[in-house]
């Protein structure tokens, strides 16, 4: 079995891990006004080093700063682009058993990059490991996949295409300002190309006027811009799911009816693919991975503080075998463990117990 020394590892993870009471807390009076930015940075600062060490500390190659100075897995990213500003929506987008807080997007000028504070987020964690630091944002779908069509100013985009050319430039900048700024691992979260594989949701962006099938097609195309300027020894994967807001989520359904856009279109090398539930179909698709990339099975759920048992766990690797080789599998939970700020429903002790698992079950079926 080939060792892998260069990402994504045999025992990975999505990147966001469960906010610690001090960092919410100093959150919360910061909302109130009760500390100022440089006191909340403190506080993050803080809790960054610390849960830098844990990661190490169980034994993982790749290190996040567990998106600890977002909100929202997607939208503190998108807030940061040229002509993208927050959108404060009618009501919260609909999960299967709660409702989002109610923050969005809304286009207002050009979108461009000019600058972004996560790319000082990244130097921070780069500078406090000796492992891989690993920066994820969102897949450019995140400004348009939600059910809710964002708020576009049509005096600045009429159409939309140019507004996704430029989308995908900015995103392409974005990317290499990581890269300039010594990144070598970065990770795209694509819940709305796995959306498309949910029945109600393709219906919904038809009623809304959008075909489906162009969506994916485009989110492809976009994704491939992105990363179309990295030097060549940067790693971009692409992290799929269908929804993680408290313990709870947005669609079901294969990947079937996404897996040539997902395997012959998009360029990325690696796939972090939600498998930790019936909810995301069998393996098959697999047989369709290119032999240069690499599927990291989510199989291990953050949305619950169960723990899978090894066997269990083994099983499912051997069966997802029969489909593509087992040296170009890896092991990770199915999403992380805060998409949001607010967290999942288990306890930290229960997603580091997780985490440890993962890197010793990774030992005993890779070596």
């Amino acid at each position: 079995m080939t060792k892998r020394t260069k990402p994504p590892f045999r025992a990975d993870h999505v990147g966001s891990l469960l906010r610690p009471a001090a960092l919410k807390e100093a959150r919360a009076q910061f909302a109130k006004g009760g500390i100022d930015a440089a006191a909340l940075k403190a506080v993050e600062d803080r809790e960054i080093e610390r849960v830098i060490r844990q990661q190490e500390d169980v034994g993982l190659q790749s290190i996040t700063d567990g998106e600890f100075r977002r909100s929202w897995w997607h939208l503190d990213f998108l807030w940061g682009l040229d002509g993208i500003e927050k959108h404060v929506m009618d009501t919260g987008v609909a999960f299967a058993a709660v409702t989002t807080r109610n923050e969005g997007v809304k286009v207002t000028g050009k979108i461009g990059f000019s600058a972004h504070p996560m790319i000082e987020h990244f130097k921070f964690v780069a500078a406090r490991t000796k492992r891989t630091p690993k920066i994820t944002i969102p897949s450019p779908s995140a400004l348009y996949g939600r059910p809710a069509l964002p708020p576009i100013d049509r005096a600045v985009y009429p159409a939309l295409e140019p507004m996704f050319e430029d989308l995908g430039q900015a995103y392409k900048k974005a990317v290499r300002a990581f890269a300039d700024a010594g990144c070598r691992y970065l990770q795209l979260d694509e819940v709305f190309i796995a959306m498309l594989c949910d029945d109600g949701y393709r219906q919904k962006m038809r009623d809304r006027g959008d075909d489906p099938e162009q969506l994916g097609a485009l989110y492809g195309d976009l994704i491939n811009t992105a990363m179309s300027d990295i030097p060549p020894d940067m790693t971009v994967t692409m992290h799929m799911c269908r929804g993680n807001y408290k313990s709870t989520y947005m669609g079901a359904g294969g990947y079937e009816k996404v897996q040539e856009i997902l395997f012959d279109k998009i360029k990325v090398h690696g796939f972090f693919m939600e498998y930790d539930s019936d909810r995301a179909g069998g393996f098959e698709p697999l047989r369709m991975l290119p032999k240069d990339r690499t599927a990291v099975l989510g199989l291990v759920t953050s949305k619950t503080g169960r723990l899978e048992s090894k066997d269990e766990l083994k099983r499912r690797i051997e069966e997802a075998a029969k489909f593509v080789a087992l040296d170009q599998l890896c092991l990770s939970p199915q999403c992380g463990f805060a998409s949001t700020e607010e967290g999942n429903t288990l306890a930290e002790e229960e997603q580091w117990a997780k985490l440890r698992m993962i890197v010793d079950l990774a030992q005993e079926v890779w070596g």
